[in-house]
């Protein structure tokens, strides 16, 4: 690609406003991708910025690229993976697969950004056009009781021997008059910077996130997996950070759940993989971010020859961490306790270079919103097994949401 080399210069909050603003009016498609100088295994979301108005057909996203593409694969298109179905209420529709093929790309190199066309001097200039978001309107979707009621059904469905882990997500659904997605992603990356931090566009339709973990990487023959299943809260007095992490660290109910998904995630890569190549780089390592600790696991492997991204998807998707295990009777139980439809929560957003190497990650700690309609929602969930606690859980749910509710209220939020 012929590309503008422009010299480096951090790109602050209203360099990125002035950037993203300029992006969102002249483009129909945009994903902004920030991995915020994480040493994550295997490496973070790169700085980059990729643009479109054209969006692909399903056939068209399975075939090799010719250029770069950026895209969401909804949580339901496990339907067109295995028999199963989704009947729950949507907040709104939102298509299985939505890609777009770049026109314009900008990209961080070795301190230098490089971009396919010329960027207006405005941009770089120190008055961001800032446009505030007004406070969202959010509310849970089940209240706390249902909540209760419904890990109680779990460990039911354990106890029958129906799945052995269960991730079990709730819904928080918000209207608003006006909102403004890129304040709105700066906001939250301010406030929880991520390693697979996003900004997705498709016309009215916009995903904010803020996600900490992989679902799959590819480069070269190599594939990596990267399932988080372990939590624990930071805390700002170092000795009692120390003995939180620690905890987590030495917890065999956190690290059974996390070898239960580490298994499941060698046994999806097996089926593309070369005999006897998948491998656990590393098991149960401990990783800190703003809120919270995470436990990680690295899983890889060597694919077999001519294997397509397409195979690839369909072998592994959805990622184990959100499903439990066994996948599919585990899904079957997921569309019966929850009370919503999924959509792109849960599923994954990823870039495809043109060599068909790509990156994707899992699509939680976001925020999805259709502004044609005025109405926002998210997610968040944990794993259930049989030593899971119904009080703690439900609190872990709220951890991982807190930097959406300062996003989107400035303020902590309690639901009742």
């Amino acid at each position: 690609m012929e590309s503008a080399r422009y010299s480096y210069r951090p790109l602050t909050d209203h360099w990125k406003i002035n950037l993203l603003q300029w992006i969102d009016q002249s483009y129909s498609h945009f994903c902004w991708t920030d991995g915020n100088n994480y040493k994550y295994p295997q490496g973070s979301f790169q700085t980059q910025l990729l643009a479109g108005n054209r969006e692909l057909g399903e056939e068209e996203i399975w075939k090799t690229p010719n250029s770069k593409r950026a895209g969401i694969i909804s949580y339901d298109f496990k339907n067109q993976i295995e028999k199963l179905k989704s009947t729950n209420p949507e907040f709104f529709s939102l298509p299985d697969l939505c890609f777009f093929e770049a026109e314009f790309e900008l990209v961080l190199v070795e301190g230098q950004f490089r971009s396919s066309q010329p960027i207006p001097d405005w941009i770089w200039g120190n008055n961001p056009n800032r446009i505030s978001n007004n406070l969202v309107s959010f509310s849970p979707q089940i209240d706390k009781a249902t909540y209760l009621d419904r890990f109680a059904e779990i460990q039911q469905e354990i106890i029958e021997g129906n799945t052995y882990e269960l991730n079990f997500c709730q819904a928080f659904e918000g209207v608003f008059e006006e909102f403004n997605p890129i304040d709105a992603y700066l906001e939250l990356n301010r406030i929880s910077p991520m390693p697979f931090s996003a900004l997705f566009k498709a016309n009215k339709k916009y995903l904010i996130s803020a996600s900490p973990e992989r679902f799959i990487k590819k480069t070269g023959s190599q594939l990596i997996a990267q399932p988080i299943k372990g939590t624990a809260k930071r805390n700002p007095d170092p000795t009692i950070d120390q003995h939180n992490r620690e905890r987590l660290k030495n917890s065999e109910k956190e690290k059974a759940e996390n070898l239960m998904i580490t298994d499941l995630m060698r046994n999806d890569l097996s089926k593309v993989s070369k005999t006897a190549s998948v491998k656990v780089p590393e098991l149960f390592g401990i990783y800190a971010f703003p809120k919270v600790f995470q436990m990680i696991s690295t899983v890889s492997s060597e694919l077999k020859p001519d294997i397509s991204f397409e195979e690839i998807i369909k072998a592994t998707f959805p990622m184990g961490s959100m499903t439990g295990a066994p996948k599919i009777k585990t899904m079957e139980i997921i569309e019966e306790k929850e009370s919503f439809n999924r959509g792109w929560f849960s599923g994954a957003l990823g870039i495809i270079e043109p060599n068909g190497d790509f990156d994707f990650s899992v699509i939680i700690r976001s925020i999805i919103c259709d502004l044609s309609i005025k109405k926002l929602y998210f997610g968040v969930g944990s794993a259930i097994t049989i030593d899971a606690d119904a009080e703690s859980e439900y609190e872990e749910c709220l951890l991982k949401a807190e930097a959406i509710f300062k996003t989107l209220r400035g303020e902590n939020y309690t639901p009742n």
